[in-house]
Parts: structure tokens; C-alpha cells; sequence
């Protein structure tokens, strides 16, 4: 064969490959959005353990303490609330994408989206902006029981508001992420669940969401901060909860920049993670 007949070969080929445009990349994914959100509110299990259920164990542990008092007139439902959030975004994140990804390996879903137009960028765009807009909407839910029902205080500054939303960008950026490469673990989608939801459920007992973080001993607290939930829930808590509770912190004052700088790292940690085990194309086995 000659080199004339390689070259129109070669051409073709290269012709057929669709060019990068960061415009159709964002466009499929902003579409793509809208059918993970549809997908995520129709299975009731996902719904229930990880959109409802914060609000719903929020409630119960509300209720069962709210006659117990607290220092500087710290309600518990205003106490529990911090770390309710922090966990709703670690289950947003995590347990979201970990077990949806899991299962679209497992399923074939993403060797045949790996055939389609849809670019690995696109279905991140998709997978994101659902984690974003579900986790908010369970934060909104959950604040709003918490104020109307249980009487819980809300920040009362600019800066409390400030540093809520500074480490929501943080935490839901470093669990998302986090969630992608956890997604590598499970060996099938049917024991997705049974890997993920453990994993998930330690780290909110150790990391102050279910119980008060004072009251865990020192070498717990000490682990708890290799995980981004324990960050999340301090820089939470520093937020709703008077200044004269930072001396209940293992340092004795909230230290927002080094709650900043771990939910940084998990985010540098976690990318590096992910990228090294999502495979958008599997082979066979």
C-alpha cells in the first residue's frame, strides 16, 4: 500500500472526530443537567437516604433534646443545625455520585455515552450542576424546617452568611470530587450502596454531625480531621453559633483559615484521585 492510499484514509478519520467547543461542550452539559435532575427525583431510595434524610434526622434528634439547655441560650436545634448541613452536602457529593457513577459503569451506561456525542466534560457539567442544585434545595428545605418548626437561630451578619457560603463552595467542590473517586471502590452497582453508605455514615458520627464534637475523645477528633466533613462542620458551626462556643474546639477557637486550607487540599487531594481512577471507556473484562 502506498503512501497515497494511506493519507484519504487517515483524513477520514480525523474528519469524523468532532473538533472541541467549549460552547457544545457546556451546552450538552447544561442539557445533560436537566436529565440527571429528572433521574435523581424519580428514584424514591435516592430521594429518601439522601435528600429527605437529613431533614429527617434532624427533626427527630430536634425534637427528642429540645427541652436539654445549652450555654449562651443555644437551643439544640440551633446547635445540631451546622453540622445537619455539613453532612447534607458530604451525602450530596459523596454518596450521590458515588453511587450513581458506580452503577453507570456497572449498567454499561457510560460505555455507551463513551459512543455518543456527550464528551467526559459534558457528563461532569451534568453530574455537578445536579449535585449543586439538589444540595441546595435539601439545604433550603432543611433551614426552613429547622426555623419554622424548631425555632432555630439563623446568622445573624454578613460574615456569618459569608463564611456559610464559602464553605458550601468548598465542601460541595471537595465531596463532589470526592464522590467521583469513591465511585472506583464498589465492584458492581448492586454493592454500591453497601461500600458507600457505611462510609459515609462513620464520618458524620465522628465528624460532629450526630453528635456534639466536644464530647468525642481527642484521639477521634484527631481523626476526624483527615476527612472534609469535620472542616465543614466547623466552619458551619462558627457561622449559627455564638463566639464563646469556639472554646468547645479541639484549638479552642473556630481557625477559618485552616478550615479553608483542609477543604482546599481535599479539593487539590480529590481531583488528583478522581482523575486517576474514572475510566470513561471501560474495557472488558
Amino acid at each position: 500500500m502506498t503512501t497515497a492510499d494511506v493519507a484519504p484514509v487517515t483524513s477520514a478519520r480525523t474528519d469524523a472526530l468532532p473538533a472541541f467547543s467549549p460552547t457544545r461542550t457546556l451546552r450538552l452539559g447544561i442539557r445533560r443537567i436537566s436529565l440527571e435532575l429528572k433521574t435523581y427525583f424519580r428514584a424514591g431510595d435516592q430521594v429518601f437516604f439522601t435528600f429527605l434524610f437529613p431533614t429527617l434526622i434532624y427533626s427527630l434528634f430536634a425534637a427528642v433534646f429540645a427541652d436539654q439547655d445549652l450555654p449562651d441560650g443555644v437551643s439544640m436545634a440551633t446547635y445540631y443545625l451546622p453540622g445537619m448541613i455539613a453532612g447534607a452536602i458530604l451525602l450530596s457529593g459523596v454518596q450521590n455520585l458515588a453511587g450513581d457513577i458506580a452503577v453507570e459503569k456497572s449498567d454499561g451506561t457510560l460505555k455507551r455515552l463513551g459512543g455518543s456525542p456527550l464528551s467526559p466534560l459534558s457528563y461532569f457539567v451534568g453530574k455537578l450542576g445536579q449535585v449543586i442544585v439538589t444540595s441546595l434545595l435539601q439545604i433550603g428545605l432543611l433551614v426552613l424546617v429547622a426555623v419554622l418548626v424548631f425555632d432555630a437561630q439563623l446568622p445573624a451578619t454578613v460574615e456569618g452568611w459569608t463564611t456559610v457560603a464559602w464553605v458550601y463552595v468548598l465542601g460541595i467542590a471537595a465531596c463532589s470530587f470526592a464522590g467521583i473517586a469513591l465511585s472506583a471502590v464498589p465492584r458492581s452497582g448492586k454493592t454500591a450502596s453497601a461500600v458507600i453508605i457505611p462510609i459515609v455514615l462513620v464520618l458524620q458520627f465522628i465528624s460532629g454531625v450526630y453528635l456534639q464534637f466536644s464530647m468525642l475523645p481527642d484521639w477521634l477528633q484527631t481523626a476526624s480531621g483527615l476527612f472534609p466533613v469535620r472542616w465543614m462542620a466547623q466552619g458551619l458551626r462558627a457561622a449559627f453559633l455564638p463566639e464563646t462556643w469556639a472554646t468547645a474546639e479541639p484549638s479552642g477557637s473556630w481557625d477559618l483559615p485552616l478550615v479553608a486550607l483542609m477543604l482546599a487540599g481535599w479539593i487539590v487531594l480529590a481531583l488528583i484521585l478522581s482523575r486517576l481512577t474514572f475510566r470513561w471507556i471501560h474495557k472488558d473484562r
